[in-house]
């Protein structure tokens, strides 16, 4: 009998040294699968509005069907849809659209009056003053004309062709370089504030033609039953323009995680089943989903 005990007491130490040891390997796992768990967490952090947690200011103009406010006054589109499927899953719970013209949002971004722009085109020019991420489409060029094309506008070699053509553009975008390089001149040259004055300016004569994306013009005409639109054909060796959504300079933690983002969704099914729904198909994704 004073033998089982003796047993009993000598294991006391044991068992309680065991008991402690266990503890210490809880608290390690523990500590460890905390660990985990935050390196499972997004790294990028980035500032937002000051003051307001999980606010990001994103601008936009009318231009469908990218984005525009509807009847309802929601703001809508292809890229605005994108947009709040990145910013969600970066953690954004709060997205304020602020509505602008084309010349202010460079400038609006620059100076902090919102956090990014939605997509436009990407050049060298635009690149010195704005951070652009990943491009999200590329995209051709095309005019809205009237019905029967009666000056037969197809393309910008075209319209210099006939002095008597005038060719409307938003100022600032892409389609005016272009235009001077086929030979169009300055007095062919019409300005419009945006694509509410083009339609206008077709249906009173006051131009021949409106340039910009070949995709928002068939949106234009389809809304416009006195209008149609003229895709400019690609050459083979011709390079499409992509288009990104842009970012203060200063704010690189913003971009990265959006970079982070658009590199995991775009080309998935998902990504093609939204842009499907406004006309935006293979054709202006798999560019910029290949590269990726």
């Amino acid at each position: 009998m004073r033998k089982i005990i003796w047993i009993f007491l000598m294991g006391i130490p044991a068992f309680t040294a065991l008991q402690a040891q266990n503890r210490v390997n809880s608290n390690k796992t523990k500590q460890i699968n905390s660990e985990i768990m935050e390196n499972q967490k997004s790294t990028t952090t980035f500032p937002v509005t000051p003051g307001l947690q999980n606010k990001i200011r994103i601008a936009y103009i009318d231009e469908p069907p990218f984005y525009w406010t509807d009847e309802n006054g929601k703001v809508k589109g292809a890229d605005i849809e994108l947009a709040e499927v990145i910013l969600q899953a970066i953690g954004i719970t709060n997205i304020v659209y602020e509505h602008t013209t084309f010349e202010q949002l460079l400038p609006g971004v620059q100076t902090g009056r919102w956090d990014m722009n939605v997509p436009i085109f990407v050049t060298p020019e635009r690149s010195e003053d704005v951070a652009f991420s990943i491009p999200v489409w590329a995209l051709g060029d095309g005019f809205v004309v009237l019905q029967g094309n009666p000056k037969q506008l197809t393309d910008y070699k075209a319209v210099a062709l006939r002095a008597d053509a005038r060719l409307g553009i938003i100022p600032g975008q892409v389609q005016l370089q272009r235009a001077k390089a086929a030979g169009v001149t300055d007095h062919q040259i019409i300005f419009l504030k945006d694509q509410h004055e083009a339609v206008e300016a077709l249906l009173s004569g006051r131009i021949d033609a409106f340039a910009a994306t070949a995709l928002g013009n068939h949106s234009i005409a389809q809304a416009n039953p006195g209008l149609e639109s003229v895709a400019h054909k690609i050459g083979k060796d011709e390079k499409v323009t992509v288009g990104g959504f842009s970012f203060s300079k200063n704010n690189p933690e913003l971009l990265k995680a959006v970079n982070e983002q658009l590199h995991q969704f775009l080309g998935t099914p998902e990504h093609r089943e939204k842009m499907a729904k406004y006309g935006i198909t293979a054709t202006e994704i798999d560019e910029v989903a290949d590269a990726k």
